[in-house]
């Protein structure tokens, strides 16, 4: 099938536009460092719940649920994670119309599980409620704008321009090479550089990914620009596969972008505090 017309080009951009918003989302509602969120039953009363699972060390994390009466109460417990450290309590302290409390600030790649308990009556509710569930909350040294802002953009342009792309193979349209090359050109500024730039800030790291371990968003990362870099090669050499190559490109990089943002990221090993941070994979 061959689209011609200028106007079918432009509705492919509005097709590949809308594929990238919803990864954006999906990755903003699914991925780890997305807030808890819940609604819990206290004393009759309806109170919703937003628990933070990702802050910076540059203050302890702030928890707070509303108040649900003049006579609310409960207590913060949390320890490091993952460790067998026994749960520390801290008071909830009534401020204005909320509840709060503080989780202590740790090293970067550091977490904490925690959960609440409110006082109801002669019992207490637990938040979350499975007894075997808690909220993990990482800490990550803040990164400066000046890179953290250019690599979220670059890397949502690059996959913006890469389904673009693949909808240029699939249906021909005679724009797949450069905007092969302006993908991969945009994964190796926003996810080869300025990516491991963001993470040494963050972490203390600039790659944990193979082949120095098993993070799982470098390695998404490295996998989507190999994708990339081998349509290139099949473009330099004229390969009569090189639009197949690309729409397989473009499918891994949509494959990753369904998995979480975050997910399996570095994590601090407590038991060598002065040592490197690790990947949670295996």
């Amino acid at each position: 099938m061959v689209v011609q017309t200028a106007g079918r080009k432009w509705l492919l951009w509005v097709v590949a536009l809308v594929v990238m918003l919803a990864a954006g989302y999906w990755q903003r509602r699914v991925g780890p460092s997305y807030p808890f969120k819940g609604e819990v039953t206290v004393a009759g009363t309806s109170v919703a719940v937003r628990l933070p699972r990702n802050h910076t060390t540059a203050s302890p994390q702030r928890v707070a649920i509303a108040a649900w009466d003049d006579e609310a109460a409960g207590t913060l417990w949390w320890r490091r994670f993952p460790t067998n450290d026994p749960f520390a309590a801290a008071p909830l302290v009534r401020t204005g119309d909320e509840l709060t409390a503080e989780l202590p600030v740790q090293p970067p790649a550091g977490k904490v599980e925690y959960y609440l308990e409110l006082s109801a009556g002669d019992g207490t509710i637990r938040v979350p409620a499975a007894a075997a569930d808690a909220v993990i909350l990482r800490y990550k040294a803040p990164v400066p704008l000046g890179f953290l802002v250019p690599h979220i953009a670059v890397m949502f342009l690059s996959m913006l321009v890469g389904v673009r792309a693949g909808l240029a193979a699939l249906f021909k349209t005679g724009e797949t090479r450069t905007l092969t090359w302006i993908a991969l050109g945009g994964l190796t500024v926003g996810g080869m550089i300025l990516g491991p730039i963001a993470q040494k800030y963050a972490f203390g790291a600039f790659w944990t990914g193979v082949p120095f371990g098993w993070d799982l968003t470098d390695n998404k990362t490295l996998l989507m620009w190999l994708g990339w870099g081998a349509a290139g090669i099949a473009f330099a050499w004229r390969a009569r596969a090189a639009r197949a190559t690309v729409v397989v490109a473009a499918l891994v990089m949509l494959a990753v972008y369904l998995v979480p943002h975050s997910l399996r990221g570095s994590e601090l090993d407590y038991a060598q505090l002065q040592g490197p941070v690790r990947s949670t994979s295996p």
